[in-house]
């Protein structure tokens, strides 16, 4: 097993803890992350693009003039797609752009992602936060001491301080550890676990 110092806020080791091989450091395949981080970023689609079509234009549906005899080309009603204001002819309409991959798939793309934070040398345990105020100006010097201007922060429970104070810091996410995603671990350049998500993350993947 890995074994990873445990820092406090001030980035003193205080601790130690094991990262399971099982989780932290499997092989990593490229085309499965871009699998899986394709299939969140089409889960995220809002899918709600709408056209109004010929029948749901409101107008009349009477012959704007007679068929023959104007020299005019052929019309029908006001509301037909060659006319301004008339309906779209195979526009969008509201759809769901997600769709899944297996299960198994998903698991172990959550794993790579994990394994490639820790190659990288870009994982920080840490035993608490401890804020006793939703401070902003003390949550980002912490963020300093750990030298973390971007990172996802994974807590096992809810933390209105650490929320609050850190909703206003730019390229800081807070996530609890059951919405732990590739996507995210992926996108953020460190990841921060509180010393008590790390033992919440091997749980779930022994479920």
């Amino acid at each position: 097993m890995a074994v990873v110092d445990v820092l406090n806020t001030q980035k003193e080791a205080v601790a130690e803890i094991d990262l399971d091989d099982a989780i932290f450091s499997v092989p990593v395949r490229g085309d499965i992350l871009h699998q899986v981080v394709r299939m969140q970023m089409a889960s995220r689609r809002s899918g709600t693009a709408s056209v109004k079509n010929r029948s749901d234009v409101r107008g009349s549906t009477a012959k704007l003039f007679r068929q023959k005899g104007t020299g005019r080309a052929r019309r029908g009603d006001v509301k037909a797609p060659l006319l301004r204001g008339g309906g779209v002819v195979f526009g969008p309409h509201p759809k769901s752009w997600g769709y899944k991959v297996p299960k198994k798939v998903r698991k172990t793309a959550l794993k790579m992602a994990l394994s490639t934070k820790l190659a990288d040398e870009s994982i920080v345990v840490l035993d608490q936060f401890g804020l006793e105020q939703p401070k902003t100006k003390t949550f980002a010097q912490i963020m300093g001491n750990l030298e973390a201007p971007s990172a996802l922060i994974v807590t096992t429970e809810d933390d209105t301080n650490l929320d609050l104070a850190s909703r206003n810091v730019p390229g800081v996410k807070v996530l609890r550890a059951e919405g732990l995603n590739v996507y995210d671990i992926l996108k953020y350049e460190k990841l921060v676990l509180l010393a008590s998500s790390v033992k919440a993350i091997e749980e779930r993947f022994a479920s």
